[in-house]
């Protein structure tokens, strides 16, 4: 299963895709777009959209994991990301790949073992649970790993628990 993980954002936007099997998890690729916070919003998310949509096009994940925005910090940076969120979201709509929205505290969860993880803790874990031998940069896009990450680990999860019910 392929699984693009997005870490919103209006000036940069990481994402990461990873490849998973039954017993393995690998790195496809990761990077972040970035856009001049000069350029006007319109422009920016129009950037966002066409690129996104580029990358889904070419990889061809099977689900894409966004992360919400964490409000409390700033309510104007979270409308930023919120746009950007919203724009991951069509994005994956329009090519009728199901996405899916998790917590920062949900993602250091499942990739680090505990909620309140700092941000090194779980760049660090994305490191060890991909093979890497550097923490993969720009931190947005590490994020972006994070998420895909915590989305494969949640599917796995939701499986324990069916078969456990079941």
């Amino acid at each position: 299963m392929r699984i693009l993980g997005i870490d919103p954002g209006t000036v940069a936007l990481g994402y990461g895709l990873i490849e998973a099997g039954p017993d393995e998890m690998g790195l496809v690729c990761f990077d972040c777009l970035t856009c001049s916070p000069k350029t006007p919003i319109g422009e920016r998310l129009s950037y966002l959209y066409n690129s996104l949509t580029d990358i889904i096009t070419r990889y061809k994940p099977e689900a894409v994991a966004v992360e919400q925005p964490f409000v409390a910090k700033n309510a104007r940076s979270a409308l930023a990301i919120g746009r950007a969120q919203a724009i991951a979201i069509l994005a994956a709509a329009n090519q009728g790949i199901p996405s899916y929205e998790y917590t920062p505290a949900q993602v250091k969860q499942r990739v680090a073992g505990h909620g309140a993880s700092s941000k090194e803790q779980v760049a660090e874990m994305v490191r060890l649970q991909l093979g890497l031998s550097e923490v993969p940069q720009p931190d947005d896009a590490a994020d972006a790993l994070a998420v895909a990450i915590c989305h494969l680990r949640e599917i796995h999860l939701a499986g324990l628990l069916a078969r456990a019910e079941g």
